[in-house]
């Protein structure tokens, strides 16, 4: 958690900055001007707020904390993807990246600084956990990440991806507050449709998802089909086995109706024969799933894990299409820059 001497001034609603100004002898409109400096063209201290007289201005800062996240450092990848280090009020370090396409536009960003799961074919998997991000960081990610994608490609961002560092659900406030903010008419006003929440599974907190009845999709990286497979790449497969997934799964979808899609990197000479895609199309049955995303391993400094031959892809996919598995081979992006799927580690 993030400690702070004085409150956070986005902790405040509208009306309680209504409060606080008539307090001090100022008129209610300037509540409404500080938060569409907070929120809708987001500043990173007090003094920016330019249409603030300077003594406002230094009121506001003596009374309240501004944490906002900052960009330290973007790299640019040959095939158009941006990463981005961003660097928080207390010093800590986390990714995220701008992944173009002719047709979006996708934020990948972060919920943790480091992970706590230690699945052995990601990179932030070997980093210790920080701390989990506060709802403004993470709001602030998307921001950063969409003026990018305004000023490099002259549009705004269309979907946003929790696929980055850590594990949503286990910042489940924070993460959905954030999301409550980005979809917002007060906030970026996107569609909850347009965003989704990827989870190495915790079937408890999926399903809570189902219980508040989000509205975003969600994605489950399942990387192999049977519960010893994938104990041994995801620890967390101890406490959450591919049964409480299943279980867990249907219950959201039944709560929700929202898409569900499974995320299955190939490992070569892992979870990539023709036995492996069997018993992934019966799990698939298993579940109301939308889609099976098939992903292209990147390889990280930690991990002996290899890349398949694209015959034996070719094939893995081929079996799934012919047993009416809604499939797509989803090729990486950013390799070259360290951005690309399971490999962020502030390199």
């Amino acid at each position: 958690m993030l400690k702070l001497d004085k409150k956070n001034i986005r902790e405040l609603s509208l009306e309680e900055l209504e409060t606080f100004f008539a307090t001090i002898g100022e008129k209610k409109f300037r509540a409404r001007q500080v938060y569409e400096w907070l929120w809708l063209k987001p500043v990173v201290q007090f003094d920016e707020m330019t249409n603030l007289s300077k003594d406002l201005r230094q009121k506001l800062s003596e009374q309240f904390s501004l944490p906002a996240l900052r960009e330290d450092l973007t790299q640019h990848s040959m095939d158009g993807t941006l990463k981005s280090r961003f660097k928080t009020v207390d010093g800590h370090l986390v990714e995220g990246v701008l992944i173009p396409t002719d047709e979006r536009r996708t934020a990948c960003v972060s919920s943790q600084i480091g992970c706590s799961l230690s699945c052995k074919f990601c990179a932030t998997g070997y980093m210790d956990r920080k701390r989990n991000l506060e709802f403004d960081e993470i709001y602030d990610e998307v921001v950063l990440i969409n003026r990018q994608s305004e000023a490099v490609y002259g549009k705004k961002l269309t979907n946003i991806v929790f696929m980055g560092m850590g594990e949503p659900l286990l910042n489940y406030k924070n993460v959905l507050r954030a999301i409550e903010k980005i979809t917002s008419p007060d906030g970026l006003g996107m569609s909850p449709r347009r965003i989704t929440v990827s989870t190495a599974g915790v079937a408890k907190m999926i399903r809570q998802l189902g219980d508040d009845q989000v509205r975003f999709k969600l994605a489950l990286s399942l990387h192999a089909a049977n519960d010893a497979k994938r104990h041994e790449i995801m620890p967390i497969n101890d406490s959450n086995d591919i049964k409480s997934l299943v279980d867990a799964l249907n219950y959201f979808y039944q709560k929700t109706g929202n898409e569900i899609t499974f995320e299955y990197i190939l490992f070569k000479d892992f979870n990539d024969s023709l036995k492996d895609a069997e018993e992934l199309v019966h799990l698939y049955r298993k579940v109301p799933a939308d889609l099976m995303n098939i992903i292209e391993y990147n390889p990280i400094d930690n991990a002996d894990f290899q890349k398949p031959d694209e015959d034996k892809v070719t094939q893995f996919m081929a079996f799934l299409e012919r047993n009416r598995v809604n499939v797509r081979l989803r090729r990486s992006r950013g390799k070259d820059i360290d951005a690309a799927c399971g490999q962020l580690a502030n390199k």
